[in-house]
């Protein structure tokens, strides 16, 4: 599974487009092959950072994610909306059993535990 978390400073002004902009982005993404999540969040902190979580099944239903048509209209008006920097990051969450343990076994073993084989890369 690939985990996708980014931020993104929007203007004040804008807030509102911007909200809908990503609300677009969200309903075509959601209907992706491969799409386990995809949601937008508003800052606690900072009203005007929203944040992004998405989840994909492989990096390749990631990577058609993002030769789709509504991604390029997304990435089109971005930048009317923000102000500043976006920040992403993505991470690969891999898990290997062991043939002793079952699945649930394995994922109720605590992190630090050798049967835990659950692996996040950033």
């Amino acid at each position: 599974m690939i985990i996708v978390h980014g931020t993104f400073p929007i203007r004040s002004e804008v807030r509102d487009d911007a909200i809908s902009l990503m609300r677009e982005m969200v309903m075509a993404s959601r209907s992706e092959h491969g799409c386990v999540s995809y949601e937008f969040y508003v800052g606690l902190t900072d009203p005007n950072t929203l944040l992004l979580f998405q989840e994909w099944e492989s990096v390749e239903a990631l990577q058609g994610h993002y030769e789709t048509d509504h991604m390029e209209d997304f990435l089109k008006a971005l930048p009317e909306v923000l102000d500043g920097e976006i920040s992403t990051r993505r991470y690969e969450v891999c898990s290997s059993q062991d043939d002793e343990l079952d699945e649930e076994d394995d994922l109720m073993a605590p992190p630090s535990t050798p049967e835990r084989k659950d692996r996040i890369i950033h």
